[in-house]
Order: C-alpha cells, then sequence, then structure tokens
C-alpha cells in the first residue's frame, strides 16, 4: 500500500515540527524522521493500529514521540490515507 497524506496531517506535521524546532532544531529533524518513518513503515502492516475513535479510522501511536497519526485503510485502492496527525494530549474527535 502506498501512503497519502491529506492536507490536514501536512498541517498538523509542519505546526508541529515547527513548534518544536523553536526551541530545538535537531529534536525537530528526530521527530520528523520518527514519524514519517514510522508511517511509512505502517503501510506494509495498515491493520497493526488500533482502532480509531471515529468510525472508519485506525491510529498510529508514534514511538519514541507523543504523536497518533489516524488513518484509514482504503484496500481497494492500496491506500493507507493519514488524515490527521495529533499530539497524545490533544482532544480527538
Amino acid at each position: 500500500m502506498i501512503v497519502v497524506w491529506l492536507q490536514d496531517a501536512l498541517d498538523d506535521l509542519d505546526r508541529n515540527i515547527d513548534y518544536i524546532a523553536e526551541r530545538n532544531p535537531s529534536a525537530a529533524v528526530d521527530q520528523d524522521e520518527l514519524i514519517t518513518d514510522q508511517v511509512s513503515a505502517h503501510a506494509n502492516f495498515p491493520e497493526m493500529g488500533r482502532t480509531g475513535r471515529m468510525k472508519t479510522t485506525r491510529e498510529l501511536v508514534i514511538q519514541g514521540t507523543a504523536f497518533i497519526a489516524v488513518y484509514r485503510v482504503k484496500k481497494r485502492y492500496k491506500i493507507v490515507e493519514v488524515i490527521r496527525l495529533l499530539h497524545g494530549n490533544q482532544q480527538w474527535p
């Protein structure tokens, strides 16, 4: 499967990485790599994420970070669609 990041998820990623970069630029690079690498690797086994809090979604807890990737699996199109990237303390939905 391929991973497709929706604009809201990309905006979440940019906003969170920018926030971290203001305080610690090297940590921001590390967090960005952890997030994107784990989401990409997860595309091979998308059902491994936990059941999401919203219908038809799943959630991947990004190890080594405080973030959760919310995604949908579109088997017909062989796509993992990342909907949002949330901080663990964020209210969702």
